[in-house]
């Protein structure tokens, strides 16, 4: 895996490169804002995955996350930041984040933030691209369609572009179970794979960015159950 971790706290820099080096992780450091965007622009594509402080020097944490994902929108991004208000970080989720970590943070849960998100944004395979089959997509219903392997959604036979690993994530495990309800705690365990440490806005603000997006292709198909949760319905999609 190649790493980019941006923070300018040298010490936590320091104390995390001794457990990347045990998992073999190439990894390049960014002290501050503007720094981290020139190396993330010498090789967008080359990168597996990025840790980005909110709180940076020369250029807003927020801004970094921001000019990273006009340049790439596959890229993972997990938000490291000691700051107290919730809302930091769900801006952040809402800006493209993946996930986020609060300060002071235990090494190795950082670690297997780092794998998981990597794991389930599929990195570790082949990217090469099979032929688009009926058969090749998981997930068929009569208005969608959605593959795991090359990670594309469509709706209306019209791609849904630009989804973040976890976007991808959350519509994959509600369109697999068309009209059935998902709370935003079993979204949480079903999406992250982890006891995860947050707030349910985490859900609402993936939620929002995906929404979005599938607007712009088609109606929509992600639907709030007031009091319970969200569910994905696309019975009524040709009716646009």
């Amino acid at each position: 895996m190649k790493l980019l971790m941006i923070e300018d706290n040298k010490s936590v820099s320091e104390m995390m490169s001794m457990f990347f080096k045990k998992e073999n992780w190439e990894v390049h450091y960014a002290y501050d804002g503007l720094e981290a965007l020139e190396k993330f622009k010498e090789s967008p594509q080359s990168w597996d995955m990025i840790t980005l402080d909110l709180n940076l020097p020369g250029m807003d944490g927020i801004q970094v996350n921001n000019e990273i994902r006009s340049i790439s929108t596959t890229v993972p991004i997990i938000i490291l930041t000691a700051r107290d208000s919730e809302s930091d970080q769900v801006l952040g989720l809402e800006m493209g984040a993946d996930d986020y970590v609060v300060k002071p943070f235990s090494p190795i849960t950082l670690i297997a933030r780092i794998k998981a998100l990597h794991r389930r944004a599929g990195l570790g395979g082949s990217a090469e691209k099979e032929e688009e089959t009926e058969s090749s997509f998981d997930v068929v219903t009569e208005h969608f369609k959605l593959n795991t392997k090359t990670r594309e959604a469509y709706l209306l036979n019209k791609p849904i572009e630009d989804l973040t690993p976890k976007e991808f994530d959350l519509l994959k495990t509600l369109s697999q179970k068309p009209r059935q309800v998902f709370s935003r705690d079993q979204l949480l365990q079903l999406v992250w794979h982890y006891e995860f440490y947050g707030d349910e806005r985490t859900v609402d603000a993936h939620i929002k960015k995906l929404r979005q997006k599938i607007e712009k292709v088609g109606p929509q198909v992600i639907q709030t159950v007031w009091g319970v949760g969200y569910k994905f319905d696309d019975s009524e999609a040709n009716a646009r």
